[in-house]
């Protein structure tokens, strides 16, 4: 079992990308993910109407503690109209994270830097007709910040293989485009895993916007393609048994969520599905990503 990530967790608020100290080089790295990370300097993104900002707690529940607290969140949110609409109520989805070739984003979160970013790109069905969405995931301090655009699926690995592509006005969202692909090149990004899960989603509309998540039946493949689909070969099933519950909301945590997270005596924990798929893979070998070797000048 790998071991917990842990984060830094400050009360101040950020209001742009800082950077943060370089870590000491490590000049000839034993495995992809034994290095310090290198900080990467990105400039903030401009105003968009596809920006959410917000507060994410984490924790690992039982099914027994998950079935407490839907009981307990009825009389305050409510299933989400996707979820609704789903036979089992809850859906599926499925993203393929971007890396550097030396897996810098992850070792970022590992390590627990308080200023960091995701790039990934999500779907939630195989029908050709239905439309990915490329999401940049800032974290500043405690506060995260996504961004996200519609792409039609069939323009994906296109626009991956052809990062210029991205500069193209997509349904008016050409300068989040622009802003995914700047992520891109800074680092040299592609596709590096795929995530897959079950969510089964409870939200409200106030003002203080909450959403309440259970995701369930994690797997992960490599992928070096970016070729993200729900089914088919390849998946590796981790977490069995143990459902993440994630809180999200923009302005203050409830006071009837504060009861419920002592009652059931939740612990919050960093818990990133992305690195902890990434050190799966390692720990399999046989399906890791791997770095490439580093040739003196």
């Amino acid at each position: 079992m790998t071991e917990d990530l842990i984060t830094n967790d400050r009360s101040k608020k950020t209001t742009a990308y800082t950077p943060v100290r370089h870590l000491p080089k490590h000049r000839k790295p034993s495995h992809p993910l034994s290095a310090p990370a290198k900080t990467t300097i990105i400039p903030p993104m401009p105003p968009s109407p596809s920006v959410v900002n917000r507060y994410e707690l984490k924790y690992f529940i039982s099914e027994s503690q998950a079935a407490a607290i839907k009981e307990l969140i009825k009389p305050h949110i409510k299933l989400d109209k996707y979820c609704e609409i789903q036979p089992g109520g809850a859906y599926p989805l499925a993203s393929v994270y971007l890396d550097s070739h030396d897996l810098r984003l992850c070792r970022e979160s590992i390590e627990g830097h308080k200023n960091r970013f995701k790039l990934r790109i999500r779907r939630y069905s195989d029908d050709p007709s239905s439309p990915s969405f490329f999401e940049i995931k800032r974290r500043m301090d405690r506060v995260i910040i996504k961004n996200r655009v519609r792409v039609e699926n069939h323009n994906v690995e296109e626009m991956l293989s052809r990062p210029f592509l991205l500069y193209k006005n997509v349904n008016g969202d050409g300068e989040m485009l622009r802003q995914f692909h700047l992520y891109m090149s800074s680092i040299g990004a592609r596709p590096v895993v795929q995530i897959r899960y079950i969510r089964e989603a409870y939200e409200s509309v106030l003002d203080n916007r909450i959403r309440i998540t259970f995701d369930r039946k994690l797997a992960f493949k490599i992928d070096n393609y970016g070729k993200l689909s729900l089914n088919g070969n390849g998946w590796n099933h981790y977490l069995t048994g143990c459902v993440i519950l994630e809180i999200k909301f923009t302005e203050f945590f409830p006071p009837w969520l504060t009861h419920i997270v002592k009652c059931l005596e939740l612990h919050q924990q960093s818990i990133s599905k992305y690195a902890r798929s990434v050190q799966h893979a390692c720990a399999l070998r046989f399906c890791a990503p791997t770095a490439p070797r580093r040739t003196s000048l």
